[in-house]
């Protein structure tokens, strides 16, 4: 349970500092967000890749 708290904490963290450096914040959080977008985009790719591998009913869709 512990695990899944830090994790919520460290994702608001994340998010915060995406907003923060799009309006220009400090140095440290313009570096927190391009983590934090890489890492997402990292998520992002895995769920996709799962998501192809598993069934043939996502090209199917594609009509």
């Amino acid at each position: 349970m512990l695990v899944l708290w830090v994790i919520l904490v460290l994702v608001l963290g994340g998010c915060a500092c995406v907003w923060w450096a799009a309006r220009g914040g400090p140095r440290w959080a313009r570096a927190v967000a391009v983590v934090t977008l890489a890492a997402a985009e990292l998520v992002s790719a895995a769920s996709r890749t799962g998501r192809k591998s598993g069934s043939g009913s996502d090209a199917d869709s594609d009509d």
